[in-house]
């Protein structure tokens, strides 16, 4: 066997595990003692690329060995009908969020007729509503609109009155038992099961990424599902004080993980952070969609005289284009989750001690550079001075942090919830 610098042990022993991420504009290895990272050819099929770049690190180990997670196929997209904003649209919202996938709407179902049909087709729409005492919610309006709705899957997890008119109703649904018990509580457990799973079918349907079960035994997970379950473990390698925000910015999308208790309105489940994602602000195959949302900002263009820039910076291509790009990512989604504009969720932002940056981002960025946007954003939007520690992934090493010796996913949700507070609007 040819030497390598991948490996550091006396005896050149075989390693236990190789975990891979295959993210939209990079490949990320790791075998514990080191991590590679290499840029994409999109020219390439995904499995060919990694193969010729790093086959030799892959080929010793077994298939059994190899872990694989991935944002490359772009993950799963969903529309969430339900009954109220309160519970049935949080709760969804929540455990899709959670799940990696994507929401593209959310449809009170009280106004259902006054919403626009997305163009896109759908991978998964989620209706709930209702506790199980409690039925007869859903009437013709439901299946009108469904019946103009361009879906691959449904699946129903509201009230039980309510699903045999579901069934005899919405062709191939699933059932499954309500989010929302009696006491209003939230129940997770089966929906994200049922979420995870069908991004591992829609894996298998897509050539580029199925392939990559050449090379591993194990189920590919989303990798904002991998990341959101190793935050607990981030003090390990990193010096992040509760309570926290990561921001995961790359080529496609921004994923936003935060503690829990920078909401006010929390949810009893068996997470510690909860994650959003802004699927159109990425700086390669969202570009267009980041620039669109820059240009609608009141602030954006006083931030580009603050960094000494014009708007033709929107139409260079160069590095340094790039990195302005990454930098209004940056403020731009920290505003979205402040109160300057209403999202699903609103951050005290305040409260937060640490702000820990990965992703793609960190191959861009300085250290100073983000620290100048994060105070810039801080003095503008929220008239503060509060300049909380900025806390940087260089090495892309959160993702690894997660013992894969356990399955992700064979935690069970607690027995008895813990006793939730009311949520009101």
């Amino acid at each position: 066997m040819s030497s390598t610098n991948i490996v550091n042990n006396a005896n050149n022993a075989k390693p236990e595990k190789l975990l891979i991420d295959i993210g939209s504009t990079y490949f990320k290895l790791s075998t514990g003692a080191q991590i590679e990272q290499h840029f994409r050819d999109f020219n390439k099929d995904i499995l060919d690329d990694l193969m010729h770049k790093c086959g030799k690190t892959i080929e010793r180990y077994s298939k059994a060995d190899v872990h694989i997670c991935s944002s490359a196929n772009g993950g799963l997209t969903t529309l969430i009908i339900g009954v109220t904003n309160t519970f049935s649209l949080k709760y969804a919202t929540n455990i899709a969020f959670n799940s990696g996938i994507n929401i593209i709407d959310t449809v009170l179902y009280q106004n259902i007729e006054d919403y626009s049909l997305p163009s896109d087709l759908i991978d998964v729409v989620i209706i709930v509503g209702g506790i199980n005492s409690n039925g007869d919610i859903f009437s013709n309006k439901l299946y009108h609109y469904l019946a103009q709705l361009r879906y691959s899957n449904i699946v129903f997890v509201g009230n039980s009155i309510d699903v045999p008119s579901i069934k005899a109703n919405i062709e191939n649904v699933e059932i499954l038992p309500n989010i929302i018990d009696d006491r209003l509580h939230i129940v997770e457990e089966h929906l994200r099961e049922y979420l995870t799973n069908l991004y591992q079918k829609d894996i298998e349907g897509k050539e580029d990424i199925k392939h990559l079960y050449d090379i591993t035994s194990n189920q590919i997970y989303p990798t904002p599902y991998v990341v959101n379950k190793t935050l607990p473990l981030i003090d390990a390698k990193f010096s992040v004080v509760n309570p926290f925000i990561l921001l995961d910015i790359g080529g496609a999308t921004t994923d936003i993980h935060y503690s829990k208790d920078l909401v006010d309105d929390n949810i009893v489940t068996e997470n510690e952070y909860d994650r959003l994602v802004f699927k159109k602000l990425g700086v390669y195959k969202s570009k267009q969609s980041l620039i669109f949302a820059a240009k609608n900002n009141e602030f954006v263009y006083e931030l580009l005289m603050h960094l000494k820039v014009t708007e033709n910076i929107f139409e260079e291509q160069s590095a340094k284009a790039t990195k302005i790009l990454m930098q209004l990512a940056i403020f731009l989604v920290l505003c979205k989750i402040s109160h300057y504009k209403k999202a699903y969720i609103n951050l005290k932002l305040l409260a937060i001690n640490s702000i820990v940056l990965t992703g793609g981002i960190t191959k861009v960025l300085a250290r100073d550079e983000i620290e100048d946007i994060i105070s810039f954003f801080y003095k503008k939007i929220l008239n503060s001075a509060h300049n909380p520690a900025t806390v940087l992934d260089s090495n892309y090493d959160i993702w690894t942090l997660a013992s894969v010796d356990t399955p992700i996913d064979s935690v069970d949700v607690k027995e008895a919830q813990e006793e939730g507070k009311e949520l009101c609007q």
